[in-house]
C-alpha cells in the first residue's frame, strides 16, 4: 500500500512538472509573436447596392457593414445612373489555380504583380453558398473576405487578372468570378444545381 502511494505521488509530481514546463514554453512563444493589426477598408455611402432586390422595395438583410441612407436628398455622382447592374449568368471559365478548403484567413495577393488600389469600393455579393466581399478599384480588385454558409465548402483561385470563389455544398455549386484584364473589374455569378 505504501509503495502504491509513493508511485502515485511520483507520477503526479512528474505530470505536473511536465504540464507546467509545456505551459511556460507555449506562453513564452505566443507572447513574443507580433500580429498585424486588421486592415479597415473604406465604405462608400454612395456605392450602388450589390443586391438588386434591395432596391426593388424589399427590405435589405441586416449587415454589419450596412449604413443607413442620409435623410437629406442624395446627390448623384457624375456618370452614375444610381441603378445596380445585375450580375451576368455567364460561366466562370476555366483556368489553373491552387484551390483548397477555406481556412478562414483571406488569400494574400501576389507580391508586386498587381498595382495596389487604395480608393476602391467595397462590394458584397451574396450567393446560395456564401458571401464574397471584394474591394473594387478602377484597374483591379482584391478579395476582402469569402465566407461559406453552414454546410458549404469554399475554394479560392487568385491570379493577376482575376479572382474566383467557388462554394460547394450537397449537389450544388455557386461561383463568383471577378475579372479585370484590360478593363475595370467585372463580377459574374453562376449557380449550378
Amino acid at each position: 500500500m505504501h509503495r502504491g502511494l509513493v508511485h502515485t505521488a511520483a507520477w503526479t509530481m512528474a505530470t505536473g512538472a511536465a504540464v507546467t514546463l509545456s505551459w511556460f514554453g507555449v506562453h513564452t512563444v505566443l507572447a513574443g509573436t507580433a500580429y498585424d493589426p486588421p486592415r479597415a477598408l473604406p465604405l462608400s455611402d454612395h456605392a450602388p447596392s450589390a443586391h438588386p432586390e434591395t432596391d426593388g422595395g424589399i427590405s435589405p438583410r441586416a449587415s454589419s457593414t450596412h449604413r443607413p441612407k442620409p435623410s437629406g436628398s442624395p446627390s448623384a455622382r457624375p456618370g452614375s445612373s444610381g441603378k445596380p447592374t445585375a450580375p451576368s449568368k455567364e460561366s466562370g471559365g476555366s483556368g489553373s489555380g491552387s484551390g483548397g478548403k477555406g481556412t478562414g484567413s483571406g488569400p494574400h495577393p501576389p507580391g508586386g504583380d498587381t498595382p495596389a488600389t487604395t480608393s476602391g469600393t467595397v462590394k458584397s455579393f451574396d450567393t446560395a453558398g456564401g458571401r464574397v466581399v471584394l474591394d473594387m478599384g478602377t484597374r483591379s480588385a482584391e478579395l476582402v473576405s469569402a465566407t461559406p454558409d453552414s454546410g458549404w465548402q469554399m475554394q479560392v483561385w487568385q491570379q493577376n487578372e482575376w479572382i474566383r470563389v467557388d462554394f460547394t455544398g450537397g449537389t450544388g455549386r455557386t461561383s463568383v468570378f471577378c475579372t479585370w484584364n484590360g478593363h475595370p473589374p467585372l463580377v459574374q455569378t453562376d449557380t449550378h444545381a
